[in-house]
Parts: structure tokens; sequence; C-alpha cells
């Protein structure tokens, strides 16, 4: 490839990301708008909220669970390697799994799952034209299909990382008190006596975060599908690996802000 052949990629390259980017903020602005004057589909938030939280649960506590258990595990070995005994085991495992994991994994999760068939779900819908068949019929579709959406990830996001709180927790307990021999007084005195009602809120506020970025770009990337039936799996990979990066990106500004907010 010449020169201007170069040339002539790269600028068609940034010319499509800066189209992409204006087409999300339009997206994003539409959302609020949307949000602010016109009257909440309630009924379609439920659905999405039980396809979102109720369907991801399984799979979000299992993989918490036994993120706990290899974090006790760890934590025990290395305080065993350095003080032969393992020692505030407890305060890791609660520290680690509320402040960064729960939030983060949960995520992760989630848009690995509920994210990838929103993601299918409205990219089928565009190319089989059913979106413009809601413009016909007078519907705007960010009102209809992407405000419940978002919402139900707003709301059962949270939930499901106190949920992943509590089992992440529950996880480390069980390797301690089968495979490190610490009484379970010993593992809750390490939790209560050192966690604080600010390093929970640490990570509930990156839940609320998240869910609105996963929301936000499963969506787009579903009502901008083309190309048919391989745009909607083109469509559905982008989604889920963007959400996937935005989340760990996320992830370092949140902390960042809330750090400097005290809230650590």
């Amino acid at each position: 490839m010449n020169d201007r052949g170069f040339v002539n990629a790269l600028g068609a390259e940034l010319l499509a990301m800066a189209e992409t980017f204006g087409r999300f903020a339009f997206l994003t602005r539409s959302v609020v708008a949307w949000l602010y004057r016109a009257p909440i589909e309630w009924r379609q938030v439920l659905i999405q909220m039980s396809r979102i939280g109720v369907e991801s649960l399984p799979v979000t506590t299992m993989t918490t669970f036994f993120t706990g258990m290899v974090l006790a595990l760890q934590t025990g070995a290395s305080s065993k390697h350095f003080f032969n005994e393992p020692l505030f085991v407890g305060t890791v495992v609660s520290f680690a799994m509320v402040m960064e994991l729960s939030p983060v994994m949960t995520s992760l999760v989630v848009a690995g799952r509920a994210g990838a068939a929103i993601a299918a779900e409205l990219g089928t819908m565009k190319v089989t034209e059913q979106i413009d068949a809601l413009y016909t019929l007078g519907t705007d579709p960010v009102r209809y299909l992407i405000i419940p959406r978002l919402l139900a990830f707003f709301f059962v996001l949270p939930v499901l990382v106190i949920v992943s709180d509590f089992s992440g927790t529950f996880g480390g307990w069980v390797v301690s008190y089968v495979k490190l021999q610490i009484p379970t007084s010993v593992y809750l005195d390490d939790i209560f006596n050192n966690m604080e009602i600010r390093h929970f809120m640490h990570g509930f506020i990156k839940s609320f975060v998240f869910s609105v970025v996963i929301s936000l770009i499963c969506c787009f990337k579903g009502i901008t599908t083309t190309g048919g039936a391989e745009g909607v799996g083109k469509s559905t990979t982008a989604a889920v690996v963007l959400s996937m990066v935005s989340v760990l990106i996320m992830d370092y500004f949140v902390t960042a802000i809330l750090s400097a907010l005290g809230i650590t």
C-alpha cells in the first residue's frame, strides 16, 4: 500500500469512528430526553428485569462464590508462608469482593450474558425492519425498546452485586473453615472490625455506572446493526467486547474519583 492509500484508509477509519461516536452521543441525548418527558413502559421494564437479573443470578452467584474461595485459599497460603498462620483472611476476601471484584466480575458476566442477548435481539429487529415499523406506527424505538432495558440494568445490576458480595464472602468462609481451620468467629470479626459503610458504597456506586455503560453500548450496537444475519453476529460480538473493555476502563476512573472524594 502506497502512502496515499495508507492516508486514505486511515482517514476513512477516523471518519467512521467519529460517526460512531456522534451517533452514540445522539442516542445518549435521546435516552436522557425521553427519560424526562415520556411515560415509562413499566411492564417492559419488569420483563427486562426478569431476563437480565433473575436469569443472570445463578451464573453471577456461582462465579463470585468460587472467586471468594480462590481469594481465601491464596490469602491463607500467602500469610502462612510469611507468618506461619493464616491471618486477616476475612478482611482480604471481604474488602476485595465488596470494593472491586463483585462489581467488576458481576458486570462482566452480565455483559456477556444479558448484554449479548439484548444486542442480538435488537439487531435482529433492526435487520428484519421491525424497528422501522415502530417508526411507521409513530412509536419511538428509544422510548419503547431502549429505556426499559436501561432502567432494568440500572435496577438489577446493583442487586446482583450485593448478592455477589455475600456469595463471594461466603465462599471465602467455606475455604477458611474447611481448608484453613479458621473459626467462624475469627473470620466474621475480621470483616466486622474493619469493614465500613464507605467500603461497601465504593463498589455499590460502581455498579450503577457499569449498568449504564453496558446497557447503552449493547442497545446502540443492536439498533445500528446492518448486514443481515452476519451483521447480527458481528454486532453482538462487538457489543460484548466493547462492554467488557468499557467496564474495565470505567473501573479505573470511577475508583480514582471515589478515592478523591474519600469513598475508599
